[in-house]
Parts: C-alpha cells; sequence; structure tokens
C-alpha cells in the first residue's frame, strides 16, 4: 500500500547520522559522491526541491549512556577508535564547509530565488560535510546520537516541517542503556570490545535466546533487538520519540545504509594476537583500495520495523551507493506529498491503451476512512485517476495519483492507495 499526505509540504529537516568509526572512510566517500542523486530525486518533486535543513551527526557518544547521569570510564586511545566522556554528544558538524551556522539551510523565497546559508553547490558542502572522518569511538550510538541531536542544536527542527533521519552505518546500533557495558575486562561481560552490543543488545530465536547463547560460536537466527536487555538501550523509546516530536506520525520517515541484517553469526578471529568471540560480518565489497566489510544491522533494523512504509533501508556493502540514496530520495519525495508511484501497477484491461489500473484509493484521516471512487468519463470531483508524469516521476512507468477534490482536504489527511500487481 502507497500512502503519501493530500496536502504538499515543503518543509523538510533532514538528519544525516553518519558512523565516524575507523571503518568508515570508504563508506563516507560514497556517500558523498552519490549524494547528487539524492538531491535530484528531490528535486524532480512539483515545486522543485523543497525548502530543507539539512545536518550531520556522528554516531561517537563517547562513553555517555542514557540511563547514566554521567560518561563511564575512558576506553582506548583517542582518534584512534578510543571513546571518551560524551565524544561528539549529538552536535551538528560542518567539517569546515562553507556554512554559516550548523547546518545547511535552503529554503525558496516568495519570489523564487532561494536563501541560502552557505556557499557553492549543495551537493559539493554536504559532501564536505559527511566526511566526518574514521577516527571516532568504536561503540557507535547512532540512535542516542540522532536524539540528542534532535533535543539540541536549536533552530533546526521546524515545528510543522516533515522529518526524515537517515543512517550510513557498518556495524549494529550499539546504544548503551548504562555505563556497565563500558567497564573492564569481567567473566561477567567478557572483553571489552564492541561484541559486548551484540551479546546483550541483540536476542535471537536459533542459537541466541539468552546472553550466554549469543556469546556462542556459529550460526543466529530469527534475531532482533532485545527489548529486555539491561544494559543496551530497547529501540522501541526511539521511535516513541521520534514520533513524539510531531503532531501527526506521517511526518516522519527513517532511511538507513548498513551492514545486511542476515546472515548473522558468531565467530572467532584473531585480534591484536588475542582470539577473540566476535560477531562474523554479513557482508563485503570491493573498495577503492581495500576490501570493504560490515556487520549485521539487526537492532536497526528492528528499528526500522516500527515504521511500517516510512522507512527503507539498502546495505552498504556496495561500491556505488546511486541507488540506496536515489530509494531514499524517493522515500523523502513521498513525505512531501509526492504522489508518484514507484511500484508496478497491473494492467487490468490490456485492450486500453496505458495502464488501467485496479486500484482502492482513500483519504483517511486518524482512524476514519472515506473511499474515492475512480474518475470517469465525464470526470465528477472526487475521484482519482492515474497520469503519466515523465518529468517528475522518474521510476517505471512514470505514473502519479491524481486526486480531483471538490475542495480542500484536512490538513492531516492522507491518501492512501492499494492496487492489484502484477
Amino acid at each position: 500500500m502507497a500512502s503519501v499526505p493530500a496536502t504538499v509540504n515543503h518543509d523538510l529537516d533532514l538528519l544525516f547520522v553518519i558512523d565516524d568509526s575507523g571503518t568508515m572512510a570508504d563508506k563516507q566517500n560514497n556517500l558523498a559522491v552519490n549524494f547528487p542523486n539524492f538531491i535530484n530525486t528531490l528535486s524532480s518533486i512539483e515545486g522543485g526541491l523543497p525548502n530543507i535543513h539539512l545536518g550531520v551527526v556522528t554516531t561517537d557518544m563517547g562513553t555517555s549512556a542514557t540511563q547514566s547521569t554521567s560518561p563511564g570510564p575512558g576506553i582506548g586511545t583517542l582518534g584512534q577508535g578510543g571513546c571518551a566522556a560524551a565524544g561528539k554528544n549529538g552536535v551538528l558538524q560542518t567539517n569546515g564547509a562553507p556554512v554559516t551556522g550548523t547546518f545547511i539551510s535552503d529554503v525558496k523565497q516568495t519570489d523564487g530565488t532561494r536563501l541560502k546559508n552557505y556557499s557553492g553547490d549543495l551537493a559539493t558542502v554536504f559532501a564536505q560535510m559527511a566526511k566526518v572522518g574514521a577516527t571516532g569511538c568504536g561503540f557507535e550510538q547512532p540512535l542516542f546520537a540522532m536524539r540528542r541531536a534532535l533535543e539540541g542544536n536549536a533552530g533546526f527542527l521546524r515545528p510543522n516541517a516533515l522529518l526524515g533521519v537517515m543512517f550510513l552505518t557498518d556495524e549494529d546500533d550499539c546504544t548503551a542503556r548504562t555505563t556497565e557495558i563500558f567497564g573492564p575486562d569481567s567473566a561477567a561481560l567478557g572483553p571489552l570490545t564492541s561484541f559486548r552490543c551484540t551479546r546483550f543488545g541483540v536476542t535471537c530465536l536459533g542459537g541466541g535466546a539468552t546472553t550466554d547463547a549469543m556469546n556462542t560460536v556459529g550460526p543466529k537466527t530469527g534475531c532482533t533487538s532485545n527489548e529486555q536487555a539491561a544494559l543496551v538501550e530497547h529501540v522501541q523509546p526511539f521511535h516513541d520519540f521520534l514520533i513524539g516530536l510531531k503532531s501527526d506520525p506521517n511526518l516522519v520517515v527513517v532511511g538507513g545504509i548498513m551492514g545486511d541484517p542476515q546472515p548473522t553469526a558468531v565467530e572467532v578471529r584473531t585480534i591484536n594476537q588475542q582470539s577473540q568471540v566476535v560477531l562474523a560480518h554479513s557482508c563485503q565489497y570491493q573498495g577503492v583500495s581495500n576490501l570493504e566489510v560490515a556487520d549485521p544491522g539487526t537492532r536497526m533494523k528492528a528499528f526500522f520495523d516500527l515504521f511500517p512504509n516510512h522507512a527503507t533501508f539498502s546495505t552498504v556493502c556496495q561500491p556505488d551507493l546511486s541507488v540506496a540514496l536515489e530509494n531514499l530520495g524517493l522515500l523523502a519525495a513521498r513525505l512531501t506529498g509526492s504522489a508518484c508511484l514507484t511500484g508496478k501497477l497491473a494492467d487490468v484491461d490490456t485492450g486500453t491503451p496505458g495502464t488501467q489500473p485496479d486500484c482502492i484509493v482513500e483519504d483517511v484521516v486518524g482512524t476514519n476512512a472515506t473511499k474515492i471512487p475512480q474518475c470517469g468519463s465525464p470526470e465528477a470531483a472526487p475521484c482519482w485517476k492515474v497520469e503519466s508524469d515523465p518529468q517528475h516521476c522518474t521510476q517505471l512507468d512514470h505514473l502519479k495519483l491524481v486526486v480531483s477534490r471538490t475542495a480542500a482536504p484536512d490538513p492531516a489527511t492522507v491518501t492512501t492507495m492499494r492496487c492489484i500487481v502484477p
């Protein structure tokens, strides 16, 4: 089922949460190089590029935890994957880009010009912002960083704007619930490595129903976030936080480029001349100079699953992220009210030129749904039809949903469309 706001909202706040740990340089560059695909997709919306606020934050939250009043002890060497205090603490990063302030603002004025707080090309400026480095904390906390960024950074969030949060990471979320997870080697916690994030933050029906089972070598199946974990924060509160920022949950989308959630396995590898239990990589690809890998994003996938029809994710294990970024752009575009159809429709009358779909279209406000009839000849509003629009709808058959109305809909209206597919 596709759903779009019935009225167009051109204000869009976008937060990119980017992993800055030691294996991310190639992936950040991949994001920067292919970011124009994201901007081009947004620019194809009727009315052009939305009025955007665009910010970047890293996953480095040091040794802070959601339920602890002060950070835990430092880990390792700062600048070499070490963690200390609150890290970058959800502060928006510009990385020397020519931006006035801490985030990009690009807003269309009534005379058609755009008011910008940066100099140069939007994609080029973002590319500089996105290269946040690869020296950050190896206990990545993307969900915590997201929340801290949206709680702070005054002026970034606009009350009536749409909100999109996009993640780029090659390891799973390790948002700490208490600083105990950063404690030294012990029989109870095991070695001080990020495998603790998996052992205590993930549960698997097959081979990982307990923390001890998660610590054993072998494949794991049916894995998801451990929502009873004591040491790693649950993902549900972050969904609730995002939804709570807006009066309408349909104003929020999330997207990610991350490690494939499957397969999931635990193995032994030699690290620093010691055999250690670790999470096996779930995917790999040949980067510019090295073989790049990623670990399964199990907790992140569980987080995305809490946003049905408002989330998308792609594998980070690919040398070209253009399609992944285009998909993120399409999701954000749909959030603004773009009615382009991104799925194939069945043609139920092949004898008539064009695609003749069989669909149910409804206007939904809260729990109330009003069915809209298909347009006939002559056309009598309210009714719906499908039209070709190659200029604004670049995928598949370039089709979009058009609803003819007798009056403007309630601003909270969401139009849903369910169709027979091939």
